[in-house]
């Protein structure tokens, strides 16, 4: 056990901050950074530096970007009309991995959740409606996460939504390729049966 003002145990207990770091995997971490040459050590602090200087919320979706409007609000979606709701600016990322949409993209920053503080004031929901009228997109994806939290706020969001006009949808939630139906879950059962499509030949 080491003293708590040493420099290890100070690198440790901040890279335990970082979501889903436990106490092992700081420990690790720091030991793998403090065994890396210097020069290596002053690449991530500078790069930690610049990207805290140079990125900020985008002004039109609240994606994190260095450039306003940001990549995904400027670049061409071959005339998409639908625009994807989602959490958090990195879970762009996971949609964009797929290749299966084209369109604009929209960041709460947060969910529904009383306990964290977090109501409909603290989410960019009126931003939200705000574009659809503006922009006049014909559909809103919801792409909230699959938590009690992501459920409530998509609510919330087709409730805000409907005097728009708009055409709501929520991704298709149920259970991953490879899963084993023992191992599921009620809720994600339901959702799967709720989500089921006809099978066909072609």
């Amino acid at each position: 056990m080491m003293e708590k003002d040493h420099p290890l145990q100070r690198l440790i207990e901040e890279i335990k901050k970082i979501p889903g770091i436990g106490a092992k995997s700081a420990q690790r971490i720091a030991y793998y950074l403090i065994g890396q040459p210097q020069e290596e050590s002053d690449r991530l602090a500078d790069a930690i530096k610049e990207a805290k200087r140079n990125i900020f919320y985008c002004s039109v979706c609240n994606s994190l970007t260095h450039r306003d409007p940001c990549f995904h609000c400027t670049k061409d979606v071959d005339g998409s009309d639908a625009v994807c709701v989602v959490e958090e600016p990195f879970n762009i990322a996971s949609i964009e991995r797929t290749g299966a949409f084209k369109g604009r993209y929209h960041v709460l920053l947060g969910a529904l959740s009383p306990l964290k503080g977090v109501g409909p004031d603290e989410l960019k929901a009126e931003q939200l409606v705000e574009r659809v009228r503006e922009d006049g997109f014909r559909e809103v994806i919801i792409a909230t996460n699959p938590t009690v939290e992501g459920e409530a706020t998509a609510l919330f969001l087709a409730r805000m939504l409907k005097e728009t006009g708009v055409k709501v949808t929520r991704l298709a939630m149920g259970l991953p390729v490879g899963s084993d139906l023992d191992f599921a879950d009620q809720v994600t059962i339901k959702k799967s049966l709720e989500g089921r499509t006809e099978l066909t030949e072609d």
